[in-house]
């Protein structure tokens, strides 16, 4: 199953604004043209949310329901598919202060497009998309942004 991991480091925004501004997917059609539709249910009572995603992908649309777990304490979410077109798709964001000033943002996810007779050009043209549409929504939400390579034990610059 391919596996999409992108860290990026704003410098002029701290980890709990980077952490808000995250976790406001209704936002992400306003940054990304590919985003089309967000739409977010009432929190649960154990404090997730469900959201219904449109996103376009070559020549369609790609749909699907996901739960997130939004975890203030740890600066993380965490989403599994529910139901939709990917046969699988699970990640996590992770918002951390980095060592030299302002935000990592990690961004880690696996996927499966259900559809192995393709999954050789369909693979990396999904893979190429998602992490270009993850780098356009932290830049639209925490402005300069630049990619990261942590060091081992450490979560970026």
């Amino acid at each position: 199953m391919p596996n999409v991991t992108i860290h990026l480091h704003a410098p002029a925004v701290d980890h709990l604004q980077a952490y808000a501004r995250v976790s406001d997917f209704a936002r992400y059609p306003g940054l990304v043209e590919t985003v089309r539709q967000v739409v977010v249910e009432e929190p649960e009572t154990d404090g997730s949310v469900v959201s219904s995603w449109t996103v376009a992908f070559r020549n369609g649309l790609l749909q699907w329901t996901e739960r997130d777990v939004l975890d203030r304490v740890a600066n993380t979410i965490t989403f599994t598919q529910l139901k939709g077109d990917f046969h699988r798709f699970s990640g996590q964001w992770r918002i951390s202060p980095a060592a030299n000033g302002g935000t990592v943002v990690a961004f880690d996810a696996a996927f499966d497009l259900g559809i192995a007779s393709l999954e050789a050009i369909l693979n990396p043209i999904a893979e190429r998309t998602l992490r270009s549409n993850i780098r356009l929504i932290v830049q639209g939400l925490l402005g300069e942004v630049a990619e990261v390579v942590p060091s081992p034990g450490r979560s970026g610059p």
